[in-house]
C-alpha cells in the first residue's frame, strides 16, 4: 500500500488531470450538442494551438499568455471558416465525423512538416515551478489549468443558461423550424459558436503547450479518454465536463498509485463502458 503522502499526491495531480481534461473536452461537447458536429479535428486544433504557442514563447521569446492572446482569434477564425464549410456543403453528423477526421489528419501532417517529429518542450518559469503545502506539492502550471478550467465551465454554463445568445443556441439546436420563426439566426449562431469552440481549442493548447513535452502523434493518444469525458459528463454540459475530468483524471491516478501506470487507460474506458450499460441513452 502507497503512504498516505503518495496517495494525497496523486489524487491532486489527479484533480488537476481532470481539470485538464476537461478543457479539452468542453469544445467537442459543445459542438457535438449543439452543432450537430463530432468535431475531431478540435484535437488537431489543440495541438496547432500548443504548437503556435511554442514558437511565440519558446522560439521568439514572447510571453506564453501574450502568445495566447495572438493565438487564441487565429484559432476562432479558423473554427468559423470550418462551420461555414459544414453549413455549404450540409454535411451531417455523420458526414462530420469523416470530414474532421481527415482534417485531423491533415493537420497532424502539417505540423509534423513544419515543426518535424521530434519533441519539443517549452520551457517557462511556469513548468517547473510548485509550492508546497504541507507534505504536498502543487505544480503552478498544472494549477493554473485547472483554475483555467473551472473559469471556463462557470463561464460557459451561465452564458447558455442566462444570456440571449445562450438561450438562442439552445433553442436553435432543440428546434431549429421553430427558433427561427422567433428571429433566431441559426446559422450566424453556428459561425459563431463554431469559433468560440475554436477559441477554447486555443486556450487548452496553451496549457498543452506549458505542461506537457509535443509530438505530433500525441494528438491521437488523447481521443479516447476525452471521448469518454464527453459522454460521461453529457453533451453540453459544462458542469458534467468538468465532473467527468475529475473523476476519471482521480481515478487514473489511484490506479497507478494502487497498481502500475499500465492499468491507467483501463480506468476511463470501464467507466464509459459502465454508464453505457447502466444508461443506454446517455448520447
Amino acid at each position: 500500500m502507497p503512504s498516505a503522502t503518495l496517495l494525497g499526491q496523486s489524487v491532486l495531480s489527479g484533480i488537476f488531470a481532470g481539470g485538464l481534461y476537461a478543457l479539452l473536452g468542453l469544445g467537442l461537447s459543445l459542438s457535438w450538442r449543439f452543432l450537430r458536429v463530432i468535431n475531431l479535428a478540435h484535437f488537431g486544433f489543440i495541438f496547432l494551438a500548443a504548437y503556435m504557442i511554442y514558437q511565440l514563447a519558446g522560439v521568439w521569446g514572447l510571453s506564453p499568455f501574450a502568445a495566447m492572446l495572438l493565438v487564441v482569434p487565429c484559432l476562432f477564425l479558423l473554427g468559423v471558416a470550418l462551420q461555414a464549410l459544414f453549413l455549404r456543403f450540409s454535411i451531417n453528423e455523420f458526414g462530420s465525423l469523416l470530414v474532421t477526421f481527415g482534417i485531423l489528419t491533415i493537420t497532424e501532417a502539417a505540423i509534423q512538416w513544419i515543426w518535424t517529429a521530434d519533441f519539443r518542450r517549452l520551457e517557462t518559469p511556469y513548468g517547473t515551478a510548485s509550492y508546497r503545502v504541507g507534505e504536498l506539492f502543487v505544480p503552478v502550471a498544472e494549477a493554473l489549468t485547472f483554475a483555467v478550467a473551472v473559469t471556463l465551465s462557470i463561464s460557459v454554463w451561465a452564458l447558455l443558461r442566462f444570456t440571449y445568445i445562450g438561450k438562442a443556441i439552445r433553442a436553435s439546436a432543440d428546434d431549429p423550424d421553430m427558433a427561427a420563426a422567433f428571429g433566431v439566426r441559426g446559422h450566424g449562431l453556428a459561425l459563431l459558436l463554431s469559433g468560440a469552440v475554436a477559441a477554447t481549442a486555443g486556450i487548452a493548447g496553451t496549457f498543452i503547450a506549458l505542461i506537457a513535452t509535443l509530438a505530433p502523434a500525441q494528438i491521437f493518444s488523447w481521443i479516447g479518454v476525452i471521448f469518454a469525458v464527453v459522454i460521461l459528463g453529457g453533451l453540453g454540459n459544462p458542469f458534467g465536463i468538468l465532473a467527468a475530468g475529475l473523476l476519471i483524471g482521480v481515478s487514473e491516478a489511484v490506479t497507478m498509485a494502487l497498481t502500475a501506470p499500465s492499468w491507467a487507460p483501463l480506468v476511463s474506458f470501464s467507466l464509459l463502458i459502465l454508464i453505457l450499460v447502466l444508461r443506454p441513452g446517455r448520447i
